[in-house]
């Protein structure tokens, strides 16, 4: 059975319409409180955290509701960014853990992903087996009575607990003194944590994006627009930008010049470092088909290995997994340490940044020059199908002929989304202007065929 609900990053979509409805909400609260009557124990517990969208409060209503119907018990912790949820589900001895969140997505999009109780993300089986429970209704006559039914508790120290897991990845024998620091925290569920991490290590701090109303989030702020933060940079003289996404699991950085640093030249720089400090396993960085190319090529110049995965911050970490590999992330800012956390994590991920600079002494300028990027464009495409592009002959025919191209002097990247209704299209390549011209045909193509 293919999945029909879940995405690469969990369930998502327009709220309250399918599948982010009320009642879809609960019944996947029921299914989650299923999979977690198989933990062992006596009494369970799910915890559910959210960020700030108006839409949120519904979802955590409705997916408390299926959650306690099956004799399970919720923990709410109230709008938190997602590695708080990963860390805690963990920390508390939850059976799992859910986020009400759509990360980057517009504030009228929302979405619901768990984690196992070990914090990591579920896996394609076990989203499987949990659609499975929904279309089957093979659990509808499961309906616990009296003093079976869940209850909901709020934890309020939850978001202190997180705060302080962060601060501990940084160590304790540095402060931020004298570093001021432009925080665009997206007017998302980093909007407490992140200022308390930064101030309480000694950091000067300029907030953007820390007045949520429930439709203002990722709106023109966060790492969705990082050209907010690098203005304020200039502006203000920083010594750096750090601008996270809605649900705080990724981070953008700009210098002190106000110029962005993504994600692969920040995992670059991070790379170097571990390697020096021989902290990097394998000498091997996990990164996705997306990762420039001058990141592979400073991965070989300074000795290491560059492996490539799916788009998805779950496909790099399955890999990291499964071949014990201990850093690796997404251009567009995931930074997974897993020997400290178990998803991407946009605070920790600045404070290991932050680290460095204090180590070397040295501006982000300079630490992010490693790597020499290659010039690569990256087109959304709106689509009102998302069919096999190999099924479309006047599609597939035009990535033919620009991979053909491009030849050795480039790559062509065709892939849906796995969140939106669109065709992502990348190339990148030593000629800008042919990068443009190959870019354009296959969007073109796209968008007159699907």
């Amino acid at each position: 059975m293919s999945k029909r609900l879940f995405g690469t990053d969990g369930v998502r979509g327009v709220a309250n319409l399918e599948p982010m409805t009320a009642e879809t909400a609960m019944k996947l609260g029921r299914a989650i409180g299923y999979v977690a009557l198989g933990q062992p124990g006596e009494r369970h517990r799910i915890l559910v955290g959210k960020d700030t969208r108006i839409s949120c409060y519904m979802l955590e209503t409705a997916l408390s509701a299926g959650i306690c119907s099956m004799g399970v018990d919720v923990l709410l912790v109230g709008p938190i960014p997602t590695p708080g949820i990963a860390f805690l589900t963990n920390n508390m001895r939850c059976d799992a853990g859910a986020v009400i969140s759509a990360s980057h997505n517009p504030f009228q999009d929302n979405g619901i992903k768990f984690f196992a109780k070990d914090g990591f993300k579920l896996s394609d089986e076990v989203e499987q087996k949990i659609e499975e429970m929904i279309f089957s209704e093979n659990i509808d006559q499961i309906r616990p009575t009296g003093g079976r039914i869940g209850k909901i508790s709020r934890i309020d120290d939850a978001l202190g607990r997180y705060v302080v897991f962060v601060k501990n990845s940084f160590p304790r024998h540095m402060i931020l003194d004298g570093i001021s620091i432009v925080l665009d925290c997206a007017n998302g569920a980093s909007y407490k944590a992140a200022p308390l991490v930064f101030e309480e290590l000694g950091a000067k701090i300029i907030s953007l994006g820390v007045n949520p109303d429930g439709q203002n989030i990722n709106h023109k702020c966060g790492s969705l627009h990082p050209e907010v933060m690098s203005a304020e940079v200039r502006r203000m003289g920083a010594h750096l930008g750090i601008a996270l996404d809605g649900d705080g699991d990724r981070v953008i950085f700009a210098d002190e010049h106000g110029a962005e640093v993504d994600g692969d030249r920040i995992m670059g720089l991070i790379a170097w470092d571990m390697m020096k400090r021989s902290e990097l396993n394998k000498n091997t960085l996990v990164a996705t088909v997306m990762s420039n190319l001058g990141l592979e090529i400073a991965m070989k110049e300074m000795g290491g290995t560059l492996v490539r995965t799916l788009v998805g911050d779950r496909y790099v970490v399955e890999r990291m997994r499964k071949d014990g590999y201990n850093f690796g992330g997404e251009q567009s800012g995931h930074l997974i340490f897993l020997d400290r956390n178990t998803s991407g994590d946009g605070i920790l991920s600045a404070l290991q940044v932050l680290r460095v600079m204090r180590d070397t002494g040295k501006p982000l300028s300079e630490l992010a020059s490693r790597v020499k990027k290659y010039p690569q464009i990256l087109k959304n495409i709106e689509v009102t199908v998302k069919r096999d592009l190999n099924e479309v002959p006047a599609v597939r025919k035009t990535i033919e002929e620009c991979s053909n191209r491009l030849k050795d002097r480039g790559r062509l990247l065709v892939r849906y989304s796995g969140t939106q209704s669109m065709c992502r299209v990348m190339a990148e390549g030593e000629d800008e202007e042919e990068v443009k011209l190959v870019v354009n045909m296959v969007a073109d193509a796209i968008s007159r065929n699907l």
